[in-house]
Formats: structure tokens, C-alpha cells, sequence
């Protein structure tokens, strides 16, 4: 696989935006102490950042089928320093759901537009490719930032935690400004209000709308997962502290192996049967959350982790090479339906989780990974 600086910055890309987003996971439990409040009230840090992803990436989108690609990536990639640095000041779960809101804004221009800009700058048969190299960078920011803020709150405490990912962000941003070159392919959208017509376009396509909905399912599943896990390892008879609560999200490096080699399997056996196959076995992953001893439990994390990422970078290759037009705007509403399946995730889990414990998550996230797998069989292509 040749590696240029190109390839190399897209990832990174990746890892900026994730390694925020998800950090305060394996805090959770701690700050639900600090602050004496419960596991649904805590888990707004993880909703706030979602919601206003999905509220703002489809007008991210439309702005950088406008503005152009590198200039938002990278600004909005220094200016996620701020709200994170915020965060360690933060005197009450109020503050630091505010501040949470605030990082989940700057997601969409790293995210949506780092997608648009692949579609854009590398040949069709190399976007699963790289889109796969994405979200391994993606998986991998992720378990940074949950590992490091699980470490650091350990060693030191939760505020030192965010600082601690305030530096890996500053690194993920230095990397990106300097090794990722200006788009060269990109076309400037007509305005704002040709930009929208492009979006309407987008949600009049049923083939987009099958992998929205897709995307949906796949963020839903991998919120409540592993927003709900913390807790119940966290409860006897395991009572997991923060550094091996972080440490469980090492089963997101299982994804980040595996991503950057589908393009050779989806072009095998094509999209539709490549899906379908991951979720029968992300199902059968499910069932191992169930069992007593944690070590099957961290086995189960790897494959629903590892199978996650995969319908994941397939998805959105899929919406980056169909929608020939305003591909920032069709990746912004990929987004924002993704997260808003988030969002979904852990509010839904969170009622499971009141209502029937750790099994009830997992029944829920089977139930959902059923609905997937029923779209992709019926509605989408090879």
C-alpha cells in the first residue's frame, strides 16, 4: 500500500475528531461520582457532543462545498483546542455538557469534509481504500482518547485528562496543516442556495437514504455499547477503575487493522453480501457481552468494535462515491443521521439500562443490528 503525505494526513484527520469525542467514556463513572449524579445524567456529556453533530454537519457541508476543503479541516482542528481546554475548568456537569456541545460543532468540518475531500482527490477504486485508512485513524483516536483520559484521571485527575487530550489534538492539527495539501480536484458549489437544492438531492436518493439509515444503526449500536459497558464493569463483582476502564478500548485497534484492507473483500463479494456477512458476525459478538467473566467480555467489545468500523468505512465510501455532486453536503447528512443514531443509543440504552441492566442494552443493540441488516439486504446494491 504506497503511503504518501496525503495518506498519511487523512488519518490523522481522523484521530483529531475522535479523540475528543468520545474521551469522557471511561470517565464516566467517576464523574457521575464527582458530581453525584447517575448514569443517564452523566451520559448528556456523551448525547450533548452527539446532538450537535447532527444538528450542524449537513450546513458543514454545504458551507464547504462553498469555501473549499483543507482551510475548514485544519481550523476547525485548532479552534477544538479550546473547548477541550475548557473542560478543565469546568465547575458542574452544566459547564462541562456546554463545552461538550461546543467540541461536537467542530466535528463536521473535520469529519464530513475529510470524507468529501477523499471522494474528491483519489481515483474511485482507491475511496474504499482510503476511507478505510480513515476510519482506522478515526478508531484509533478513539481509543486514545477514552485510554489516555482513563490513564491520566488515574495518575493525576479527570481535568488533567482533557489536557492531556488538548496535546494530542494541538499534535493531530500540526500534522494535518503541514502534511495535507490543498485540494486540487474540488468544485466550487454555485452558493449556499445551490448547495441546499444539492442537499434536497441527496435526501430524494434512496440509495443515500439506505446508507443514512445504515450509519444510524452503526453509531447507535457503538454508543450503547460502549457507553453502557463502562458502567457495568465498573459494578461489582469486577469494579474496573478508570485506567482498565480506558484500557478496554484497546479492542477498537481489532477495527483499525482491519479497515485499510476491505477495498479486496467488497470488491469480492460486493457491498450488500460484505455488510450482511460483518452483522451476522457482530451479532454473534453480541452474545459474548452476555457471559460472566470479563475476559469474554473484552473479546465480545473486539468484534462488535471490530465489525462496527467495518460497516462503517463501508458506508461511507458508499455515500462519497454516489453522491457526484455537493459531497460535502451528502457526507454532512450521512453525519448527522449517524449521530443523531447515536444520540438514539444512548438515550435508548440508557431506558434498557434502567429498566433490565446490562442485558437489556444488549438486547437492544441485537434488535437494532436485525433492522440493519434487513435495509442492506433490501435496499441496498451490490
Amino acid at each position: 500500500m504506497a503511503l504518501d503525505a496525503r495518506t498519511l494526513a487523512v488519518p490523522m484527520a481522523g484521530f483529531a475528531a475522535f479523540v475528543n469525542l468520545y474521551s469522557p467514556q471511561a470517565l464516566l463513572p467517576t464523574l457521575a461520582h464527582e458530581f453525584s449524579v447517575s448514569a443517564g445524567e452523566i451520559s448528556t456529556l456523551i448525547t450533548a457532543a452527539t446532538v450537535a453533530i447532527a444538528l450542524t454537519a449537513p450546513f458543514t457541508g454545504a458551507l464547504a462545498d462553498v469555501l473549499g476543503r483543507k482551510r475548514l479541516i485544519t481550523a476547525a482542528m485548532f479552534a477544538m483546542l479550546v473547548p477541550t481546554l475548557c473542560m478543565t475548568l469546568a465547575a458542574s456537569v452544566p459547564q462541562l455538557v456546554f463545552w461538550r456541545f461546543v467540541q461536537g460543532l467542530l466535528v463536521p468540518p473535520i469529519f464530513t469534509v475529510s470524507l468529501a475531500y477523499i471522494g474528491e482527490e483519489w481515483p474511485p477504486g482507491d475511496v474504499t481504500r482510503i476511507a478505510g485508512l480513515y476510519t482506522a485513524g478515526s478508531s484509533f483516536g478513539g481509543f486514545c482518547g477514552r485510554f489516555v483520559t482513563g490513564g491520566v484521571a488515574d495518575l493525576i485527575n479527570w481535568r488533567a485528562s482533557f489536557a492531556a487530550t488538548a496535546l494530542l489534538t494541538l499534535a493531530g492539527a500540526i500534522v494535518v496543516a503541514a502534511a495535507l495539501p490543498r485540494e486540487r480536484r474540488f468544485v466550487r458549489s454555485a452558493g449556499f442556495l445551490a448547495s441546499a437544492r444539492q442537499m434536497l438531492a441527496h435526501l430524494r436518493d434512496r440509495r443515500l437514504l439506505a446508507v443514512y439509515a445504515v450509519g444510524f444503526g452503526v453509531l447507535f449500536n457503538f454508543t450503547a455499547v460502549f457507553t453502557y459497558v463502562n458502567f457495568h464493569l465498573a459494578a461489582p463483582p469486577y469494579l474496573f477503575p478508570p485506567t482498565l476502564l480506558g484500557a478496554i478500548f484497546v479492542t477498537y485497534l481489532a477495527g483499525s487493522l482491519l479497515v485499510p484492507w476491505i477495498g479486496r473483500p467488497v470488491a469480492l463479494f460486493g457491498r450488500r453480501r460484505f455488510v450482511l456477512g460483518v452483522i451476522a458476525v457482530w451479532i454473534a459478538g453480541d452474545l459474548l457481552l452476555l457471559a460472566t467473566p470479563a475476559a469474554i467480555i473484552i473479546a465480545g467489545l473486539a468484534v462488535c468494535a471490530a465489525c462496527g468500523l467495518l460497516c462503517q468505512a463501508v458506508s461511507t465510501s458508499y455515500v462519497i462515491t454516489t453522491a457526484k455532486e455537493g459531497r460535502s453536503s451528502a457526507v454532512g447528512l450521512y453525519a448527522s443521521i449517524f449521530y443523531i443514531g447515536g444520540s438514539a443509543g444512548a438515550f435508548l440504552a440508557g431506558l434498557a439500562w434502567n429498566a433490565a441492566g446490562w442485558s437489556g442494552c444488549v438486547a437492544t443493540i441485537a434488535i437494532m443490528q436485525v433492522i440493519v441488516a434487513m435495509i442492506v439486504a433490501f435496499a441496498w446494491e451490490r
